[in-house]
């Protein structure tokens, strides 16, 4: 039976032709095949976000209300939008003819197009829309976000440096086919990147919209097949025995168990041109289980940096590596935590199978049958329920110090900030030291057992990758090290959390805990705490990261909040919208701010007369017995600003188009 609900409605998708089709082939049966025999699997999928990524659109399937609206966050008149029986249709100023200058063109009419596939609906949902022309697909010049209930301008959802609005006809036949589907198959009839999609023939399609069951184990057809008979699965049920018609990624080894996730949650380059001329005719070769390096280059800069296939995608994007890796080769954009994994010492040096870290060491692509967890909460970032404290890494590590523990002493980072009444420093966020005892531990974190100073993740897995909006844990398992910092510009997760202290204060507690010698410092670095260093100098993917710190809870209990609100409002009118976004909020995390209201994407006059209105705010609310005086924060004895000091290092500032 659901076997042929899935080819009825593969027959049905047929008949479409403008857009592309779902047309299961070459083994492939679908999701629906899979549900009579797996109901639990089939359920926890069918909740997860993997599942909406690619949607037909519809009423029920778009996040966004398109019952006569009009949205003004586009360039030119207001997009309008209305619901037909089942469609959804948008009238819009053509985004492929606005000009250079943010104006429209001349004689460009109004287009009303037929919106027809939804991308995302976790943190966004993108809309595209028919465009007449084959399969070829265009983009709606406003994307919605799910958390805020708003629309925003394309351009403004994604780290982009001011400019006109851009065109994203084609993208998704010729990119996002790829890893937001199952087997797509782009059928352009061009060579990739050799003419624009938007004036190509495609014939594009895929066995199924979304990151469904096959994507992951394989094409499923012979499965199917094969386990029709009930007493032949009753066998395989009862000797335990692997089925050899499907894939297990939970049972690969964990360098190929990591490579189902890595075809997608990578950067990758294809491994020569035949492999690129395949992959548009008839989808990427990579099936669950094979080797993925025999037919991809994963990037990694400091191991293929020389290749002829990155020399080819360095000619054509020379920005690639600088954009996306730090200096020292660690990704620094969200969506790829494959090639964090695959730097990590606990994969690349790692020789016991047991002992290897794999994405399956802390995530689960269904929900344990014992986690108490909703599914809503659980598909937030499936991990599995062990995972989400210490035992995650206790799995390995799982030997306290050797040592005995230190004598607990109050250490700077655990007392009130000067003159200010801070909340209990280090309540910790997760539970911790399942294994280690209280005082193994504390004498390996130097920090309470109970804090979030003893979670392995803040310490391990900083939040130093940016994404859609948000910053996301590195994947790239590392220690902290301000030597780092100042060759890469990346922030240690000391002062991430301690964003009121200096390098200086850092580097001093790394050697006295663990023995590291602090590198020379510039003046700076000595004087000037390491979080405003950076959001006054960095680019805008570091001042993204610490305007995201500073409305960490825990890095707020560490450091207090009272000087938190001026920097915030300096940000309030960076030239970037996704610094203003996460800026504002940020400060509406911070006392008295809880209210405060600011379009991220008002023009820029608004935006400044807010940020003064901002600054102000902070000025009325201060009590005098709550003032940081401190000069590592910029403030002078008196509380007020060090204005000369604030604008020195922003004149510093690298300014680099990210």
């Amino acid at each position: 039976m659901a076997a042929a609900i899935a080819r009825e409605r593969v027959e049905r998708e047929g008949t479409v032709t403008d857009r592309p089709a779902q047309a299961a082939r070459d083994g492939y049966e679908s999701s629906s095949a899979c549900r009579a025999c797996h109901p639990s699997e089939y359920a926890s999928w069918h909740a997860s976000f993997h599942r909406t990524m690619t949607q037909i659109a519809s009423p029920e399937t778009v996040a966004a209300s398109f019952d006569n609206v009009s949205v003004s966050d586009v360039v030119g008149e207001f997009m309008r939008l209305e619901i037909r029986g089942q469609q959804l249709w948008a009238e819009f100023d053509d985004p492929d003819r606005v000009g250079a200058g943010g104006g429209v063109e001349p004689r460009v009419a109004r287009i009303r197009r037929r919106v027809v596939m939804t991308t995302g609906s976790h943190n966004q949902q993108i809309y595209w829309y028919a465009t007449g022309n084959s399969r070829v697909l265009g983009q709606l010049p406003v994307i919605w976000l799910t958390a805020d209930r708003r629309w925003i301008p394309r351009r403004a959802a994604v780290m982009r440096p001011p400019g006109p609005p851009h065109a994203e006809t084609g993208a998704w036949n010729g990119i996002c086919v790829a890893c937001h589907t199952t087997d797509g198959r782009p059928r352009l009839d061009a060579p990739f990147g050799s003419r624009p999609i938007a004036d190509q023939i495609a014939d594009t399609t895929s066995a199924e919209f979304g990151i469904a069951c096959e994507a992951c184990h394989g094409p499923g057809g012979d499965h199917a097949r094969a386990n029709a008979r009930p007493l032949r699965r009753y066998w395989l049920h009862l000797t335990g025995r692997a089925d050899p018609t499907i894939v297990r990624p939970d049972r690969l080894d964990p360098r190929r168990s990591s490579q189902v996730c890595g075809q997608c949650h990578s950067f990758w380059e294809f491994a020569d041109a035949a492999s690129e001329r395949r992959a548009n005719s008839f989808g990427l070769s990579y099936r669950p289980g094979d080797d993925l390096t025999a037919t991809r280059l994963v990037v990694q800069p400091t191991v293929n940096l020389e290749s002829a296939a990155m020399k080819a995608l360095l000619a054509d994007d020379p920005a690639f590596v600088r954009d996306t890796f730090w200096s020292d080769g660690m990704v620094r954009a969200t969506g790829r935590e494959y090639n964090g994994l695959i730097d990590s010492p606990c994969f690349r040096k790692a020789t016991d199978p047991k002992r290897t870290l794999s994405c399956f060491s802390c995530h689960t692509m269904h929900e344990d049958a014992g986690d108490a967890r909703p599914l809503e909460e659980w598909r937030d970032d499936q991990l599995a329920a062990a995972a989400r404290d210490n035992s995650a890494c206790l799995q390995c590590h799982d030997r306290g110090p050797e040592r005995a523990a230190p004598q607990e002493r109050a250490a700077p980072q655990e007392r009130a900030a000067p003159q200010e009444r801070a909340a209990p420093q280090h309540v910790a966020d997760v539970d911790v030291a399942r294994a280690f005892q209280a005082r193994d531990l504390s004498a390996h974190t130097h920090h309470r057992a109970d804090s979030s100073g003893s979670v392995c993740y803040n310490c391990h897995m900083p939040y130093t990758t940016y994404g859609l909006l948000k910053t996301i844990r590195s994947h790239q398992i590392s220690s902290p090290s301000v030597k780092e910092t100042l060759e890469t510009g990346r922030m240690n997760a000391c002062n991430l959390c301690h964003v009121d202290q200096t390098l200086a204060w850092t580097a001093e507690a790394i050697n006295e805990w663990y023995g590291r010698p602090a590198p020379p410092l510039a003046p700076d670095d000595e004087s000037v705490a390491a979080s405003l260093v950076t959001l006054l100098k960095g680019d805008a993917g570091q001042r993204a990261i610490v305007a995201q710190s500073l409305g960490w809870a825990p890095a707020q209990r560490a450091s207090g909040t009272s000087w938190m609100a001026p920097y915030l409002a300096l940000l309030l009118d960076d030239p970037y919208d996704a610094v203003r976004y996460i800026a504002l909020r940020s400060l509406i995390t911070l006392p008295g701010f809880e209210t405060f209201q600011f379009d991220f994407v008002a023009p820029p006059q608004t935006r400044a007369a807010l940020r003064v209105r901002a600054l102000q705010t902070w000025r009325d609310a201060r009590a005098s017995s709550s003032r940081r005086v401190d000069a590592a924060l910029l403030f002078n004895p008196d509380g007020t600003f060090n204005a000369p000091a604030v604008d020195r290092l922003m004149r510093e500032r690298n300014t680099r188009r990210v």
